[in-house]
């Protein structure tokens, strides 16, 4: 935890930087508009795209300017997919705050997610590389996608694993990595070198993601900001559950569990179910999977220039590993 906090200081002035930038990018003469985004902007976050943006900024010529003009679209684009992702999973509580939906309504959370979108595309353009505009639409598109199969497979329990991990590719890790990857092209790195970061990227996502998941089901309202077993509760199912499945003993209780919890809409006490996976090898499994990923996103590092950054990058990774919030 430590390291993580070095590697923020160490980037201190420069992440300011693009908090100021996000506040100003969303301000707007429209009062409704503008307040529902600070809303959301001042609910935190770990600003982990820009901090990967920056850190792949240094294996080319680094620039704050064009590194904002990077980093500050793609956490507005991750912004704006939280906003829609509360409406859809009629979410009351983020971070430990009150959603938009939640304090204002669904029509009012659509249009500020809609209103992000479009002031992260104003960002991008000054960027003059159509590279990157494409690699950003393509993401969007995918991401949109990600959340459709998500919508598909809600209380799905014949899912398969590959199927949780693909929608997950879509839905978490291809924003990650584009951070990672456009980060390097901006800042004029070779080829090669925004390659390996985009990979790096990819498995890191990957690796959250899942992490996510199992703090969904495994961590308290306090460490997560939200109830836990939130997911299972809007027809999410992630994959620790999709393991535990596997287990003959365990699954007729789950699938009764799971049948319950949709034909009550979801509001109904979960202890039970939440009880089965936590006492189940699912969890472990998924662990292991999640570890696996950032094996896979280290590895992906060897053959960069031995700098501050790389070092920074698979600290982050070791800590995405291990996170327990």
């Amino acid at each position: 935890m430590k390291n993580l906090l070095d590697i923020y200081a160490r980037k201190r002035r420069d992440i300011s930087a693009i908090e100021k930038e996000l506040e100003e990018s969303v301000n707007n003469d429209h009062s409704l508009l503008r307040e529902t985004s600070i809303h959301l902007l001042k609910a935190g976050g770990k600003r982990i795209r820009p901090v990967f943006v920056l850190l792949s900024g240094e294996f080319g010529h680094y620039e704050l300017q064009t590194m904002k003009n990077v980093a500050v679209p793609l956490e507005l684009i991750h912004m704006a997919s939280l906003v829609h992702d509360d409406v859809i999973d009629d979410a009351n509580t983020r971070r430990g705050q009150l959603t938009v939906r939640s304090k204002w309504d669904n029509r009012i959370a659509m249009f500020t997610g809609d209103y992000i979108f479009a002031r992260a595309l104003g960002v991008i353009t000054q960027i003059p590389d159509p590279r990157i505009h494409q690699i950003m639409s393509k993401a969007i598109v995918e991401m949109s996608i990600g959340e459709m199969e998500q919508i598909r497979f809600f209380f799905h329990s014949e899912q398969t694993i590959r199927d949780y991990l693909l929608r997950i590719r879509r839905k978490t890790a291809l924003l990650i990595a584009i951070s990672c990857q456009l980060g390097a092209m901006a800042s004029g790195a070779p080829d090669w070198i925004s390659t390996k970061l985009y990979n790096f990227g990819y498995n890191v996502g990957m690796a959250f993601q899942i992490r996510d998941d199992i703090l969904d089901l495994t961590g308290t309202e306090k460490q997560i900001g939200k109830p836990p077993g939130s997911d299972v509760k809007q027809g999410n199912i992630t994959l620790p559950v999709i393991l535990t499945l596997q287990d003959p003993a365990l699954k007729p209780m789950i699938l009764t569990e799971l049948d319950r919890i949709h034909k009550l809409d979801g509001q109904t006490d979960i202890s039970r179910f939440l009880e089965m996976i936590r006492g189940s090898a699912g969890i472990k499994e998924a662990d292991r999977l999640s570890q696996v990923y950032i094996d896979k996103a280290i590895s992906s590092l060897d053959t960069l220039p031995d700098n501050q950054a790389k070092k920074d990058l698979i600290e982050i990774a070791h800590f995405i590993g291990n996170r327990s919030y």
